[in-house]
């Protein structure tokens, strides 16, 4: 069985992880915020921030700081003003780790004794921690994959609250000086191999938020649902239960830049699903998923893609919003309707794809880089990027005509933008990557296996 080239979403980056509500769609110069997973509506971009090309953290050139940061966690950094926030879990075993690296074992971690989850705030300019909050503590509800941690998701801010999903640990939100708000027990959440229910390889689908409402994805081996909490107090405001495989993609909100419905936007294996974000109320649906669907859906204008990794199926869905019913075209039809265009066995198992300047960027998880015309699907290039052969977790990131990629071996690729594929440095970190970056304020933030490095001028 082919279960994984990975494990899952474990990594989410955001395996992390998060989107968020409908900020700055463009990301430009003043941006000081990355909110949440892949930064709002998890774009993935920033432009204006003038980072480095190279850097070198053993001689600290282009390193404005580096800190080392407790426990494990695959969850990436968010930024809001002057502060940044994570996530960890602090396991009770010294030795603790994770298997980086491609390859397809489905194994759960021997990890199950007491860990603390854990909420950090530190200080944007200089690195310093200013709280750290015990969200709970205990023995694990759930087990994690041998790649994965007990914190994959990817926290949120709306510049109010701060809200950490803990899987099964639960829900929970605090303001950004550190104090509890309210907390929510979401129950068990069994998520692993479709096929193979007793494997548990632990959740990694990251919270959004949509004007006042925290939205969470739980796709399980037994009820599956998306959620909707008010950001205040944690009381639901609607739950929608839905017929899933378990799955790990964050939720997107995609809102048109010419006005028009908001759409909460899933990606799971049974069908993508648009809903109304202020009811979940199902608008439409779109079968030709993969059994393991772990990238966030992402958008651009009037195009929503939506991709996943396991084979056969491997897609790349280019969905006009709007959609109502079953949008799916007949099984002959590559396109047609509200799907503008698609593509088999190119969709990324991990990594959520990146639009940027009018191409699509697709990283697969071997270190293949594809880069299509987002209105078309018309292919640009296809590159092979070097790596020392743990392959990719980590999605893309841009700014500034500049692709970052954050290999598991421990390195993050420059790669120019554009229609011709350069490499332009290799910068070493020295420790595996597995979180997504996060770009605010001039700077680069990048979660390593151990250590946060902010990479920029000091």
């Amino acid at each position: 069985m082919l279960y994984l080239r990975l494990p899952v979403a474990i990594v989410a980056l955001g395996l992390s992880t998060a989107s968020l509500q409908i900020a700055d769609r463009t990301q430009t110069a003043s941006t000081a915020n990355w909110p949440a997973f892949r930064g709002p509506s998890a774009s993935g971009r920033a432009d204006g921030q003038r980072l480095p090309e190279r850097w070198d953290v053993v001689k600290r050139r282009n390193v404005a700081w580096t800190v080392a940061i407790p426990g494990l966690a695959h969850s990436s950094p968010i930024v809001w003003g002057d502060r940044l926030f994570l996530t960890s879990a602090i396991s009770s075993r010294t030795d603790a780790t994770f298997k980086p690296g491609l390859y397809g074992e489905g194994t759960a971690s021997e990890d199950r004794t007491p860990q603390k989850w854990v909420v950090l705030a530190l200080d944007r300019a200089s690195g310093r921690t200013l709280w750290q909050r015990t969200a709970y503590e205990g023995v694990p509800r759930e087990k994690r994959h041998i790649k994965a941690t007990y914190a994959n998701a990817t926290p949120v801010t709306d510049g109010r609250y701060v809200v950490a999903f803990f899987g099964s640990q639960g829900l929970f939100a605090f303001d950004l000086d550190g104090t509890a708000l309210w907390q929510r027990d979401l129950g068990i959440l069994n998520t692993g191999a479709y096929d193979l229910p007793e494997y548990e390889w632990g959740t990694a689908s990251s919270p959004i938020i949509y004007r006042d409402l925290v939205i969470v994805q739980c796709d399980t081996q037994n009820e599956s649902f998306v959620m909707a909490l008010d950001v205040r107090s944690g009381r639901t405001v609607w739950k929608t239960v839905r017929t899933e495989l378990p799955s790990w993609g964050t939720p997107t909100v995609y809102v048109s830049s010419k006005g028009g419905r908001a759409e909460l936007v899933t990606n799971s294996p049974n069908f993508v699903r648009g809903y109304d974000p202020d009811t979940g109320e199902e608008r439409w649906r779109l079968a030709r998923s993969s059994k393991i669907t772990a990238p966030t859906p992402v958008f651009a204008d009037d195009l929503i893609i939506v991709s996943s990794g396991r084979a056969p199926e491997r897609p790349i869905l280019a969905i006009r919003p709007g959609g109502q019913g079953d949008i799916t075209p007949p099984a002959n039809r590559e396109a047609g309707g509200f799907l503008r265009w698609s593509k088999t066995a190119r969709g990324p198992y991990m990594p959520t794809p990146l639009i940027y300047r009018g191409l699509l960027y697709v990283l697969a998880n071997n270190g293949l880089f594809d880069a299509y015309d987002l209105e078309s699907g018309r292919d640009i290039y296809r590159q092979r990027v070097p790596h020392q052969g743990s392959g990719f977790s980590a999605s893309p990131v841009a700014a500034d005509g500049r692709i970052y990629l954050s290999s598991e071996d421990g390195d993050i690729l420059v790669v120019r933008a554009g229609d011709e594929f350069t490499l332009l440095a290799t910068n070493p970190m020295g420790e595996p990557l597995m979180a997504t970056p996060a770009i605010a304020g001039g700077r680069l933030y990048v979660r390593g296996a151990e250590h946060l490095f902010a990479i920029g001028e000091r």
